[in-house]
């Protein structure tokens, strides 16, 4: 049985060591209707963000442990989320604005992760042009071209996810 698909955005978080919030208890939801069996998973599933954190961590990973769930290679989970997020893109779950500004803010996080990079620039291109005609970060990106240079850029590394 394959895990639902943002378990690849739940790993992410658990690396990053991101609060838990109602974004895993959705999961641990999807996890449940998937088929997935766990008292952990369970617990979380019918908590609320407003518990106690440390408590809602110690679930979590209980959860996570009880699934068997490999977030041992940090670069793999990373990869894998960014899969994720483009995907979300290229299916119309999230907007091409919102994905892109999480991978900035990843690449940010991350320490300007060169596997992020073009990211961070092509939002920071796409940013600039809202309030101007000229920016620095992408080569021959302009108000007219670059929400299509970003989303053949997202298909184009979306190809190279396995």
């Amino acid at each position: 049985m394959n895990t639902v698909k943002s378990t690849s955005e739940i790993l992410a978080f658990k690396i990053l060591n991101r609060n838990v919030n109602n974004v895993w208890i959705n999961w641990a939801i999807e996890m449940l209707m998937a088929g997935f069996d766990s008292e952990n998973l369970l617990y979380l599933a019918g908590e609320n963000e407003q518990t106690n954190q440390f408590e809602l961590q110690k679930i979590a990973d209980r959860a996570l442990n009880e699934l068997k769930l490999d977030y041992s290679d940090r670069e793999i989970v990373i990869e894998n989320y960014i899969c994720y997020l483009l995907d979300e893109a290229i299916l119309e779950k999230r907007s091409y604005e919102s994905v892109l500004k999480n991978l900035k803010d990843l690449c940010i996080e991350l320490d300007y992760e060169s596997s992020l990079y073009d990211f961070y620039s092509l939002y920071y291109a796409q940013d600039d042009l809202k309030y101007s005609t000229h920016q620095w970060y992408w080569e021959n990106a302009n108000r007219e071209n670059i929400n299509q240079i970003i989303k053949d850029y997202f298909y184009k590394r979306k190809a190279s996810c396995t």
